[in-house]
């Protein structure tokens, strides 16, 4: 057991978005070692289809289990949705899986009973309808209204931060009568906390944003506690950095993120 506990996290998303459960996860974890993956060659996952999503993932799996990952956490809505029951069995157990839906279900279930709630993300996630259903099962009398933005994650990543056009954009999102009328939201997406600050200025406080980073961060914790797989070094956890495609905007926003000159390793998933 106690060599478990020296091994990594890894952490896997289409881009840059997962990077903000990473440094929510770093800042609860400071001891933990994580491997971060970037599949930077397949972005968006928002519009690819359920098979490739899948097929991106277990290739990024593999990667992940030869570096004898812990945990492999899916920081990407779409993929949770897509991948994440076929991960479960693939992996076996050779690792724990997490997604990023199930932590953010059971804040909505804790916080939001009979409540109208409202959820933005990509095509793949909003037509999954995921959150839909396992909202329906919680039996809490909350009513979720549904919107996809699929502009979104590719402006985020191509750096439209604090940008008219995507501040125009998001305007037209948030303003459709999909999700009129809600008291919070749902950022369904791990992209959409980079902007975070612009949504809730359009809301001027009368919606409360809802941010899954720090669920779940606290939903790994609970598990490496609850599984006596927390690491005991005293130093600094290891951060790596690891992509299927070098991109200007994922170098900037690691170095941004975690205050230091990040190295990038290049993995192509296909040779």
């Amino acid at each position: 057991m106690h060599l478990a506990k020296q091994k990594p996290i890894g952490i896997f998303d289409s881009g840059i978005g997962g990077l903000t459960v990473m440094r929510a996860i770093r800042k609860i974890l400071p001891n933990e070692d994580i491997i971060y993956f970037g599949d930077t060659a397949h972005l968006p996952y928002g519009d690819k289809s359920t098979e490739a999503i899948q097929s991106y993932s277990i290739k990024i799996t593999n990667l992940l289990l030869s570096k004898e990952c812990k945990v492999i956490l899916i920081a990407c809505n779409s993929a949770s949705a897509a991948a994440y029951k076929l991960l479960k069995e693939y992996v076996g157990s050779k690792a724990n899986v997490l997604n990023v839906i199930d932590p953010m279900i059971s804040l909505i279930a804790e916080k939001y009973v009979n409540k109208t709630i409202g959820l933005i993300g990509t095509k793949r996630t909003i037509h999954s309808k995921v959150y839909e259903k396992k909202i329906h099962e919680l039996g809490l009398g909350i009513k979720l209204k549904s919107l996809a933005t699929p502009l979104l994650a590719p402006m985020i990543e191509e750096g439209y931060l604090n940008n008219p056009i995507l501040h125009q954009t998001l305007a037209d999102y948030l303003s459709r009568s999909e999700i009129s009328g809600i008291e919070a939201l749902i950022l369904g997406c791990t992209h959409y906390p980079l902007i975070h600050k612009d949504i809730e200025a359009f809301y001027q406080g009368e919606v409360a944003i809802l941010d899954s980073s720090q669920a779940v961060a606290n939903s790994l914790y609970n598990l490496l506690a609850s599984e006596n797989l927390l690491n005991s070094q005293t130093k600094a956890g290891k951060s790596s950095f690891f992509v299927s495609d070098y991109t200007q905007s994922f170098q900037e926003a690691a170095t941004l993120f975690f205050g230091e000159n990040v190295r990038l390793e290049y993995y192509p998933l296909w040779e």
